[in-house]
Order: C-alpha cells, then structure tokens, then sequence
C-alpha cells in the first residue's frame, strides 16, 4: 500500500510523511505519552468519535482500544485514508473529505479529535477547521486536540517568527505553532469552552522519545533506515538540529474543549 507523496524526493517531502517513509509511526509531537493523556480526558467509551486527519492510523488503533461506540476518520489524501482503513477494518468507517468539510452530518459526533495537523495550516484554515469541529459536535461534546505550542505566552514576535521560519524550512511545511492563549482565542472565537490544557517536550528526534513511542525495534529500525540512505538523514539530522535549537520555545499541547450544551 503506497504511503502518501510516496513518489516526492527525500529532499521536498514533508517532515512527517519522511519519518512514515523511514519507518516511524508515531508523528506527534508530545509523543505517545501525550497521546495516551489526551485521550483519556477526552472520554471516548461508548460515545462516537471523529477524528480528523488521521495519517497512518496510530491513534485510530489506540481510539479503537478504547471502545468507542463509532468510529469515523476523515482523511484528506486517498492513500493515507487506506492505510487507516486497512487499520480499521470492520471496528469504523474513513471517509476521504478534507478536515474544514467533512460532509458529516452535524451534532453527529461526541468526540472530535485532532493530532499535530491544525498546526499545519494558516491561521484562517485553523478556524475553519475549528469550526467545523464545532458544526460537527453536539451540544456539549468534546473537541481534543494535541498540537505545537509557542512558549511562553509573551514569546517576542521575533521568536516567533524566526521558530516558525526554521520550522518550514525544515519540515518544508509551513508550519504556524501558536502560544496556548492564541489556541484558546482561535477555539472560544468558535464558540468552544477550553478545559484543559496540558504540555509535553518537543523531543520526537531525541533518543528516550524513539523508544517510548516506537519499542526499541521500532526505533532501531527507524536508526537503520536513517543511517542508510544520506539525502533522509540530512534532513532528520537538520529537523532535530531546529527542534533542538528551539526547545526552549516549543512543546506539545493538548487542549480539551467542550461545546456548550
């Protein structure tokens, strides 16, 4: 099965679709850990659930673990939107719509969940992903989110550009993280009530973060195929030079977010 962008050189393909390529498959920024958290305080047992961009499937696999009463993965690219469904199997459904029209019906969910994409986009297709979350949700449903934070709050505008600058030219997409008080506005400008918010280090490069999210195969395996082929470890070795260089500025959000009833 082709992984998305599977025929991009190493050299222009997305941060994230290059660590799927070399073999790893967690791609969130808090890691795992942070994954795990999230999805505990979103409440998922017995409710129905959408998630939004689901990749390769990692967290629809842990989604499932927990026995929602339905699951619905809305992924905007046909090859990754396979690979979820060969993930999926009979337990959901995956449609193929991007994340800001879903076509679902609305007040059809409980749940809505998002990983490490809204940071992705421009500041207006944020908000409108954000609100149609909301569409989606009934009333006092829940919308969790794990995404990248600027830190702190009053972060210098300059630091923030120059992160944002070295963050899209690294990962060559153009990525805007933002402070928890500019995802709080983005979300209660939808009508959203946040809840809770909770934060982890950007380490997804460090070794103590491979192990924990892959297994020490996994994360050998990913060593391996990085060590082989030069073009990818230039650039996995230039990614975990920004993230580095950027830690004091950087980490990984979760953000819990309830719809009024």
């Amino acid at each position: 099965m082709s992984l998305p962008m599977h025929d991009r050189k190493t050299a222009d393909l997305p941060g994230h679709w290059l660590f799927a390529r070399l073999g790893k498959r967690v791609l969130r920024p808090g890691g795992l850990k942070l994954t795990h958290q999230m999805l505990g305080d979103a409440g998922l047992a017995g409710v129905d659930v959408v998630e939004l961009a689901p990749g390769m499937g990692r967290t629809a696999r842990e989604i499932l673990d927990r026995d929602p009463g339905t699951y619905t993965g809305v992924e905007a690219d046909e090859n990754a939107a396979g690979v979820v469904r060969s993930v999926v199997g009979a337990r959901g459904r995956v449609v193929t719509a991007e994340a800001s029209k879903t076509g679902l019906e609305a007040a059809s969910a409980d749940v809505v969940i998002g990983e490490a994409m809204l940071t992705m986009q421009t500041n207006a297709h944020k908000a409108e992903i954000i609100e149609e979350a909301f569409r989606v949700l009934r009333p006092g449903g829940r919308y969790a989110i794990h995404e990248l934070a600027l830190r702190p709050d009053d972060v210098a505008y300059a630091v923030k550009d120059d992160v944002r600058t070295s963050l899209a030219r690294s990962i060559k997409v153009n990525a805007r993280p933002l402070t928890t008080e500019e995802w709080t506005d983005l979300l209660t400008g939808a009508g959203f009530t946040v809840q809770k918010t909770a934060y982890a280090p950007m380490a997804l490069l460090e070794p103590h973060r491979l192990i924990a999210d892959e297994g020490l195969f996994g994360a050998l395996r990913f060593a391996f195929n990085v060590l082989r082929d030069s073009d990818a470890r230039a650039r996995v070795l230039n990614m975990r030079a920004t993230f580095r260089r950027h830690r004091n500025n950087m980490a990984a959000i979760e953000v819990i977010a309830t719809k009024p009833a």
